[in-house]
């Protein structure tokens, strides 16, 4: 068996996914076969979906290529791109505007999302063909922290959340995507997904609280599930909330 030796070296945030006695340095693989780059790279335990740029002998490659003995290949995240003189896509650009769908594990982060604007699908019972299926057929960014479902073959826009406390999973959301410019908060129900509009107060009265009725007059409602909001005591909490999120996602 004539096997074949290629060195890989991964930047940035790539490292996040490998062993710590692997990182920031070159890794020697050993292959029987010329295997196309993308799956010695996934079984490093890189998603394919984290990479921004692959270079082999400082020229720019896809995910096809097959490797050769000798080869010298570079892996780059998305945030390193713009430091390479030319680059090949890897993928087509992201469907604009950017639209989600979110692992069982990631309820709070898509509550965040959808207070913040964005179409988001949610729910505790999609499984990993589910999720990749949607993901594949609507065009929506894939949110998970299960680095294997982002391997799967149909995924083609994923993250890896790699933060565990929801304000900063946002927060690395809205920073990945550039999407701070794009935030509409009070538009979309935290519950469903569903648009918000405008109701009469006449309309809703008796699913109201004799508080609430006495002391606000402007109110929204989900046009999908029902759900009634209006800017109650805790809208100014919300509000700093939305403030801080915004300001973290531009630092």
């Amino acid at each position: 068996m004539i096997m074949i030796a290629v060195t890989f070296r991964f930047y940035g945030a790539l490292t996040d996914f490998l062993p710590g006695n692997l990182r920031h340095t070159l890794i020697v693989q050993q292959m029987a076969d010329p295997a196309a780059v993308k799956h010695p790279i996934e079984a490093l335990g890189i998603p394919h979906t984290e990479l921004g740029a692959i270079l082999v002998n400082r020229q720019a490659v896809d995910f096809s290529y097959h490797l050769r003995d000798g080869d010298s290949v570079e892996a780059y995240p998305f945030d390193a791109v713009h430091l390479l003189p030319a680059y090949r896509p890897l993928r087509p650009p992201t469907p604009l505007p950017v639209t989600f769908v979110a692992d069982a594990h990631l309820g709070q982060l898509a509550a965040y999302l959808r207070l913040l604007g964005f179409d988001t699908l949610y729910r505790n019972d999609y499984d990993d063909p589910q999720l990749a299926h949607i993901s594949a057929e609507e065009g929506r960014v894939l949110l998970t922290r299960d680095r294997g479902l982002l391997k799967h073959k149909r995924v083609v826009h994923g993250y890896c959340v790699r933060e565990s406390a929801p304000r900063r999973q946002v927060v690395s959301v809205l920073r990945r995507y550039q999407l701070a410019d794009a935030v509409h908060p009070w538009h979309r129900c935290t519950r469903c997904n569903g648009l918000l509009q405008p109701v009469a107060k006449a309309d809703i009265l008796d699913r109201l609280q004799p508080k609430t009725r006495r002391h606000y007059p402007e109110f929204q409602q989900c046009d999908t599930c029902g759900q009634v909001y209006w800017q109650g005591s805790h809208f100014e909490q919300m509000r700093a909330f939305v403030h801080c999120i915004l300001q973290a996602a531009l630092d």
